[in-house]
């Protein structure tokens, strides 16, 4: 018994030895206690692995015979990544001089039986030349950085001329695979763009380009299909009020999908010509419904461009300026009151003042019954604010109408300034206003302010970037 198991394994060391062009390593033997010996290989998989396609992928001299391991790892890269009229020819692993692995090289060769095809009308044409070989850089096997191998051919194709071949796993002259391009892009949606790159291998500039090639496939291959509804706004996204640190923003808010349609920089006339042109006129001439603030800009281009649409204004915007006005009221009444005993009921009361007075409680809540029992025209000024909630709160469009006209009269009435601006802003546009009620329940402006502030998040993670 023991001297047939030992003519086996003799057998079995000879024929590796003559596969692989190289003797093999003695046979250890059976580890003692198969649950501990498992346990170190397991907790080291990666290492274990390479040490094991290490010595089957790292051959000096080229053998009659692939390797096995060869065999398996074409298969599964022709089941992955197969490319019509190429093949994978051979597979190396380079290592450092102290036997740790460095890269995989992975070389490609053309098949012998098709043509070469032109890059630019993808027809066949006869070969002209043949190119220095150069790397493309693929997504990493077992943790280690990949490289595709070619030397590309130029073709001399009848409608082109000389020109390089179509290499279909890469894209224009760049040096990574699309592959790798989206597999770098998916990653940095998760990480930083300097960690994606440290994790694979690769530099900051690496993850860029294929970031911003995934984003412009994308935007060229999305369908405009069923929008029915747009919201209009624009983002401050600099430091000063200049116009080149306005951002003009296009939504989709339907309630099927919300989403970002175009940016464009400042917040013109001709900004907003650029963005419902790059949607195209047929998504413009379908439009039910466009949402916006009260911009004389946006008005203007919107009415001209998208008139068949029911333009609803920002209900947003309407409490912005609202609270706007009555800050600065309580500003002026403050410094017309300083040092004087009944300007401490105008201390600390600025937040108190821009919430919703149904949200105030217990201590907030008694400044605040505090400073309206006081007279005080900041008080008056944010009692006529909480009226105007009711007008938002009407289903008839004729009493909503007339709650408007009452309240505008009321405000004007008032002997302040900015409280009486928001009056003639809203008489101005009474008509654009009521068409809120008219599309109520259809769209919610809410949904623009959301997707503003995921762009001020994104704005925010990017500090520091050039771009």
């Amino acid at each position: 018994m023991g001297g047939a198991g030992e003519s086996v394994t003799r057998g079995d060391r000879r024929r590796r030895e003559l596969e692989f062009g190289r003797p093999s390593p003695p046979l250890a033997a059976p580890p003692i206690g198969g649950a501990r010996a498992s346990q170190p290989v397991q907790q080291n998989s990666r290492s274990s692995t390479l040490r094991v396609v290490c010595p089957l992928l790292q051959q000096s001299q080229p053998s009659t015979r692939r390797p096995a391991i060869q065999r398996q790892v074409k298969t599964v890269l022709n089941a992955i990544q197969h490319f019509p009229g190429f093949v994978f020819h051979d597979i190396r692993l380079q290592c450092y001089r102290d036997g740790q692995p460095r890269c995989i090289e992975i070389t490609v060769q053309a098949h012998q039986a098709r043509a070469a095809r032109c890059s630019r009308c993808l027809k066949p044409a006869p070969g002209y030349d043949q190119l220095p070989q150069r790397s493309w850089l693929f997504v990493p096997l077992w943790g280690t950085v990949t490289w595709f191998l070619y030397a590309a051919r130029r073709v001399h194709c009848p409608e082109h001329g000389v020109v390089i071949e179509h290499v279909p796993w890469s894209e224009g002259k760049r040096p990574v695979t699309i592959a790798m391009m989206c597999f770098l892009a998916r990653w940095a949606r998760r990480l930083s763009w300097r960690e994606t790159a440290r994790a694979f291998g690769t530099n900051w500039e690496c993850v860029y380009g294929p970031v911003q090639w995934f984003v412009q496939w994308g935007l060229a291959h999305r369908v405009l299909e069923g929008i029915s509804a747009i919201g209009i706004d624009e983002i401050h996204w600099g430091k000063s009020k200049r116009a080149d640190n306005f951002l003009t923003v296009i939504y989709q808010i339907d309630s099927h999908g919300r989403r970002l349609l175009w940016v464009g920089k400042r917040r013109t006339k001709a900004t907003l010509r650029r963005g419902l042109a790059a949607l195209g006129e047929p998504v413009v001439q379908g439009l039910r419904f466009v949402c916006s603030d009260m911009w004389r800009p946006y008005l203007t281009v919107i009415a001209a461009q998208a008139g068949q649409a029911l333009h609803v204004l920002d209900r947003f915007h309407i409490t912005s300026h609202l609270n706007q006005a009555v800050d600065e009221v309580r500003r002026a009444e403050s410094g017309r009151l300083r040092g004087r005993p009944v300007a401490e009921k105008l201390k600390k009361m600025r937040w108190k003042l821009l919430r919703k007075g149904s949200r105030v409680r217990g201590r907030a809540k008694r400044r605040l019954c505090g400073l309206l029992q006081s007279k005080l025209a900041t008080g008056r000024a944010w009692m006529l604010k909480e009226t105007f909630q009711d007008f938002w709160r009407y289903r008839s469009l004729t009493w909503a109408s007339a709650f408007l006209d009452v309240w505008t009269t009321r405000a004007l009435r008032s002997r302040w300034e900015p409280m009486k601006k928001v009056a003639r802003m809203l008489r101005s546009h009474a008509n654009l206003r009521m068409n809120w009620f008219k599309a109520k329940g259809e769209i919610s402006a809410g949904a623009v302010e959301g997707l503003n502030n995921k762009i001020r998040v994104v704005t925010r993670r990017s500090y520091g970037f050039r771009t």
